[in-house]
């Protein structure tokens, strides 16, 4: 009877361990799948309606209108409360400026969207521009993708799950043009706006493997800010440094998102930075 127990409590916790593993890896390939495949809806709008006054100090401001652009982590995927950071933003910010109308015009990310693809939408996409014109605070996300399918490769058929960081740093360089003519065209669209960039962090920290990604994931940080530095208007908040050691804390079960927790520490952060 003792051998029949053991043998059955072995049994148990080895179908447990590949139950586990089968629900990890399946919400790393959900978010991969999004990552890989994005979908959008276009965004209808008119360029001839008058773009809204300059942001100059939000605290001044009568009116704070709020557009969002750029990947999943605009979009607020992980977050099961569905506000992701944008929203919570939005909410912080009727709170500290209670005489300030606080809008959310739009909110445009996409899931899977790359720095490429965003470049692309706001030279082509008029309801893009109309809606960044609407706006006197821009806050956006880009470049998580990018690293993300440099490291881990582009196609789903050759995804193993393995990052290549030494890929992820021979191609740092490219992924950072294309964040550079992003802001370069955020610019030329809307130069009075305030705009904020969320800068990225490694969401593979506690892997040990993968926990030398953060050295790269700063080049790109460091890169950015001096990117954003040439326009006064536009600022980066850093996000490493809340993840790194509060993974378990602020990360979602595809182990790459925020939570709720987690995108409400960003949010936070981007009124400090408004201060």
């Amino acid at each position: 009877m003792r051998t029949l127990s053991s043998a059955n409590l072995w049994k148990f916790i080895g179908i447990a361990a590949v139950l586990c593993t089968v629900m990890l890896l399946a919400g790393f390939g959900y978010a991969v799948k999004d990552m890989l495949y994005p979908k959008s809806e276009a965004y209808s709008g008119s360029e001839d309606l008058p773009a809204l006054p300059a942001g100059g100090n939000l605290s001044e401001s009568k009116e704070i209108n709020v557009t969002a652009i750029g990947d999943s982590l605009t979009k607020g995927t992980g977050d099961s409360s569905g506000e992701g950071y944008v929203k919570q933003l939005v909410a912080l910010l009727k709170t500290k400026y209670p005489d300030t109308a606080v809008r959310l015009n739009n909110n445009l990310a996409v899931n899977g969207m790359k720095a490429d693809q965003l470049a692309k939408l706001l030279d082509t996409d008029k309801g893009y521009r109309f809606a960044l014109r609407q706006a006197n605070l821009i806050v956006f996300t880009i470049g998580g993708n990018d690293l993300f399918q440099i490291a881990a490769g582009a196609s789903p058929s050759r995804m193993t799950g393995e990052l290549k960081l030494d890929k992820l740093q021979a191609e740092l360089p490219q992924g950072l043009d294309r964040l550079d003519a992003i802001t370069k065209r955020l610019n030329a669209i809307n130069p009075n706006a305030h705009v904020v960039y969320v800068g990225l962090y490694n969401p593979f920290y506690d892997i040990g493997d993968y926990r030398e990604g953060s050295l790269q994931i700063q080049k790109w940080n460091e890169r950015a800010y001096a990117l954003l530095h040439r326009y006064p208007n536009m600022s980066m908040v850093p996000t490493f440094d809340l993840f790194e050691n509060t993974i378990s804390r602020y990360l979602s079960s595809d182990h790459f998102h925020p939570n709720h927790n987690g995108y409400a520490q960003i949010a936070a952060r981007i009124v400090q930075s408004l201060e």
